[in-house]
């Protein structure tokens, strides 16, 4: 029988190993991190006819230095302060908040972001967020299905083919990028903790 290994994630450097210092390093960490998943939605690069937000990097980065459970944990936190009508997400409030506007074309891509931190935050629980190709392997398993989340929830709402020409199409190759520079920037920081 194989025994599966957890390694720590990045962030557990930085963390007291027990008791409630660490909890409170966590809760911390985890507010930290909605802060820069707010930054990163509110930061658009306008590629065509779509804005591309940082948000599915941010994710990226935050799962792989915190691992599965306080990257999960900080994605949950998140759609909780969306789903109590605070700002937090791309477009609010110009188009809607709260609930309302979690159920809306984006809310597919919505709960993908935890799905995608669930995946590479449990690659990097392993170790893979050591490695810059098995990293990248665990984070386009990530965005494919996070992209698969937002087109099926999108084509429920505008069909399949408008949800694919809008939905999926405009992000590949911004997203293949931030797939890319996160694969790299995580092994790098481990490599030169390595050295110091």
């Amino acid at each position: 029988m194989a025994i599966v290994t957890t390694m720590r994630p990045l962030i557990s450097l930085a963390l007291p190993e027990k008791g409630a210092a660490r909890l409170s390093g966590q809760l911390l960490l985890a507010i930290a991190g909605t802060l820069l998943l707010v930054l990163s939605a509110k930061t658009k690069v306008i590629l065509g006819p779509v804005d591309i937000s940082m948000q599915t990097l941010a994710v990226f980065l935050i799962a792989a230095s915190f691992g599965m459970r306080l990257g999960v944990a900080t994605l949950l936190l998140y759609m909780a302060e969306g789903a109590m009508g605070f700002p937090v997400f791309q477009s609010t409030p110009e188009k809607g908040i709260g609930i309302a506007y979690m159920l809306g074309s984006t809310g597919g891509y919505l709960a993908g972001f935890v799905v995608m931190a669930a995946i590479v935050g449990w690659a990097a629980d392993r170790g893979w967020d050591r490695h810059p190709i098995k990293l990248f392997n665990a984070m386009l398993v990530a965005e494919i299905v996070m992209m698969a989340m937002g087109f099926a929830w999108l084509a429920l709402l505008i069909g399949p083919e408008k949800s694919w020409q809008f939905g999926v199409v405009p992000f590949i190759v911004g997203d293949l990028i931030k797939v890319a520079l996160a694969a790299s920037l995580v092994p790098a920081v481990w490599s030169l903790l390595k050295r110091s």
